[in-house]
């Protein structure tokens, strides 16, 4: 197993976030921990013979102050060559850049920088823009840039020309796992030494009619707080009754702590562990005792060589649906079970929603935050805790000031993909 040089390892050193909480990172910190929800009645398109009528929107800036304009980060004339996921990975990725500090001039730079990006659905929005228009005017009517459109890996495509970085590039495609693989693959790269920095994240864009109508039949979404939107994402609350699709982007650039105090950089936390594995077990559900979670989660913790002991909270993959948090509980208890109390748990889905192949991406970045700032971000709409998760600190409806020195972060997807990472303080 690779393991980071306890002297030298790999650290944060920007990170870029775009969300139905709004634009910039710390913007979502802020409003994460004041309790605030991006999730709003779903207004892009008719939604009046769904069950799901909610969604977490990124908010535009004629609504928000720090809201999202694609004009802030790209040329007005590209704007129409790409779908809404690869418009805020360049957002989130533009203010990662920025902080890390890292324009890489020489050729000798770009060509040691990765750009790997991921997204669990890719441009499902022009897909069935594609679908609608070849129905009613035909194919000739598509543009040439409908493909280029709605790919998956073309936010890193973009990220990557844009910056001139000719690297290893990648997309994870694993679904709602995808972002924090995309951050293990950087990490990957690095300490293998085919990479100085990584750019790795995820970027999502999904609220269309394939994606909310192909998840209700899966029975995943929530249904039962259309008229109290900002109650429906409830992780671990008795009453959840399924995810709140959502939507955004979240970019860390990463590198050894050398090579970031050689240019003056900032460390921001260090990337300890990574572990991931299959369940092999359902297509959409996790194993029920969470086999392979155990198996992702103790993987990243021998990576980043710690005890179950030391690690002070965990940002739950939980969505909010019945199957999904039990499973992930059973997994936590297996490899955390004596800790308690103890132990922090959150989910900042409750908040944010769940951003697909980006919650990953996100939730690192809160947790690169939480152990900035030494606080856990609390569980919204935590009313009446599942007996089997209360046995541990919840951190309901309001963050804990908390002493952390690692934390672990869980993302599970579609197919049995598990993974999970680790972050320290530096």
């Amino acid at each position: 197993m690779l393991k980071s040089d306890g002297s030298d390892p790999v650290v944060v050193t920007g990170m870029g976030a775009v969300s139905p909480l709004g634009v910039g990172a710390d913007i979502n910190w802020e409003r994460l921990l004041a309790g605030k929800s991006g999730i709003v009645p779903n207004d892009r398109f008719d939604v009046s013979a769904y069950g799901s009528q909610i969604a977490g929107l990124v908010p535009p800036k004629s609504r928000d102050e720090n809201g999202f304009d694609p004009t802030d980060f790209i040329d007005p004339k590209d704007i129409k060559k790409m779908d809404l996921f690869i418009q805020y990975g360049l957002g989130a990725a533009h203010e990662a850049l920025e902080q890390a500090g890292w324009t890489p001039q020489s050729d000798k730079d770009r060509a040691a920088t990765a750009t790997i990006i991921a997204s669990g659905v890719g441009g499902s929005p022009i897909m069935a823009q594609t679908a609608q228009t070849i129905a009613e005017k035909g194919p000739r009517r598509l543009s040439p840039f409908t493909v280029p459109a709605f790919l998956a890996n073309l936010a890193a495509g973009w990220i990557s020309i844009r910056y001139g970085f000719t690297g290893p590039i990648g997309t994870p495609v694993t679904a709602c796992a995808a972002s924090a693989q995309a951050i293990g693959d950087g990490l990957r790269l690095i300490l293998t030494g085919e990479a100085d920095v990584a750019v790795v994240g995820g970027a999502e864009g999904s609220v269309d009619p394939i994606s909310i109508g192909g998840f209700a039949a899966a029975r995943a979404l929530c249904t039962s707080f259309n008229d109290k939107p900002k109650s429906a994402s409830r992780p671990f609350d008795a009453a959840r009754a399924g995810f709140v699709l959502s939507e955004g982007a979240a970019v860390l650039v990463i590198e050894k702590l050398s090579h970031a105090r050689a240019r003056g950089a900032t460390p921001l936390a260090i990337v300890s562990g990574y572990g991931t594995s299959a369940d092999a077990y359902h297509l959409t559900a996790g194993h029920p005792e969470g086999l392979g979670a155990q198996v992702a989660m103790r993987n990243a913790l021998r990576m980043a060589d710690i005890s179950p002991e030391e690690v002070d909270y965990i940002n739950a993959h939980s969505t909010s649906t019945e199957v999904g948090d039990a499973a992930e509980i059973a997994a936590i208890s297996g490899v955390f079970g004596a800790r308690g109390k103890s132990l922090a748990i959150s989910s900042t889905k409750s908040s944010t929603g769940h951003l697909l192949g980006a919650a990953g991406a996100i939730e690192a970045a809160f947790s690169v935050m939480a152990l900035r700032d030494q606080i856990t971000p609390a569980t919204l709409n935590l009313e009446n805790p599942d007996p089997d998760a209360d046995r541990f600190d919840l951190v309901p409806k309001t963050p804990k000031k908390k002493a952390l020195r690692h934390v672990l972060s869980n993302s599970f997807g579609f197919g049995g993909v598990n993974a999970s990472l680790v972050f320290s303080r530096v």
